[in-house]
């Protein structure tokens, strides 16, 4: 991988490219866009758009993250299990104060979860599944015993109090949210991500589809943190200077 900004580099290691400033609470989110800025592939997803750079940072970020948000449709359609990691990532996570894998965050507002799927089965961190009062009291006790249960909102997920609930009673300080488009506007919308890491692909798909964010009350301003590439793939990390979270 090769940096551009701010300093170039060449043969720059993804997980050194993805390693947080500082050691403080953070919520990142990583999204992958086509140039002409769809965020699926003709197929419905986005894990299709990326190329090897992009899987690397992609593998890269998660293994600096405690908990992985992602919204519970989104882990269907892209087929989420657990965070694995390769046995160097491991190594370094490790050194970096993280002995076990990133939990996966669900964030529902239905409940509606395949609880015998792998993402509950095999996880070796226990699946975190984020939801709100409102939901059947049934469907919510089994999902305390698929996971860990988190109550944040009364008929609507309240994104606010659930990202305080996961880093105070839970540990997930460093949060990645990787979609999809509903949940990012969320996060973005509730002022909540520190920053925005987007891989632009070298590609123009020409075609009507979900984009990675949908209308926001208001603009949100970036300020452009680092730039990498590789084979042909644009890695943008932007600062969110107006998060709340």
């Amino acid at each position: 991988m090769r940096r551009l900004l701010p300093l170039p580099a060449e043969d720059v290691d993804p997980y050194d490219a993805a390693r947080p400033a500082g050691d403080g609470p953070l919520l990142r989110i990583n999204f992958v866009v086509s140039a002409d800025g769809l965020a699926a592939d003709e197929d419905g997803r986005s894990g299709g758009l990326g190329g090897p750079g992009d899987h690397d940072l992609f593998r890269a970020l998660r293994a600096h993250a405690d908990g992985i948000l992602v919204g519970a449709g989104t882990a269907r359609t892209e087929g989420y299990g657990p965070h694995r990691l390769r046995a160097d990532l491991a190594a370094r996570r490790a050194a970096d104060g993280r002995d076990r894998p990133a939990a996966i965050v669900l964030v529902t507002r239905s409940l509606a979860l395949d609880l015998t799927s792998e993402v509950f089965t095999a996880a070796v961190t226990p699946t975190v599944v984020v939801t709100c009062a409102a939901t059947p009291a049934a469907a919510r006790a089994a999902a305390a015993r698929a996971g860990v249960l988190v109550v944040a909102g009364e008929d609507q997920v309240d994104l606010p109090l659930a990202v305080r609930l996961l880093r105070e009673d839970h540990g997930l300080a460093h949060l990645l949210c990787e979609g999809g488009p509903r949940l990012v506007q969320s996060v973005l919308g509730a002022g909540l991500a520190d920053e925005l890491c987007l891989t632009v692909a070298p590609l123009v798909l020409g075609a009507e589809g979900p984009r990675f964010v949908g209308r926001l009350p208001g603009r949100v301003p970036l300020d452009l943190a680092s730039v990498h590439d590789q084979g042909g793939e644009l890695f943008l990390r932007y600062r969110i200077p107006a998060a709340r979270g």
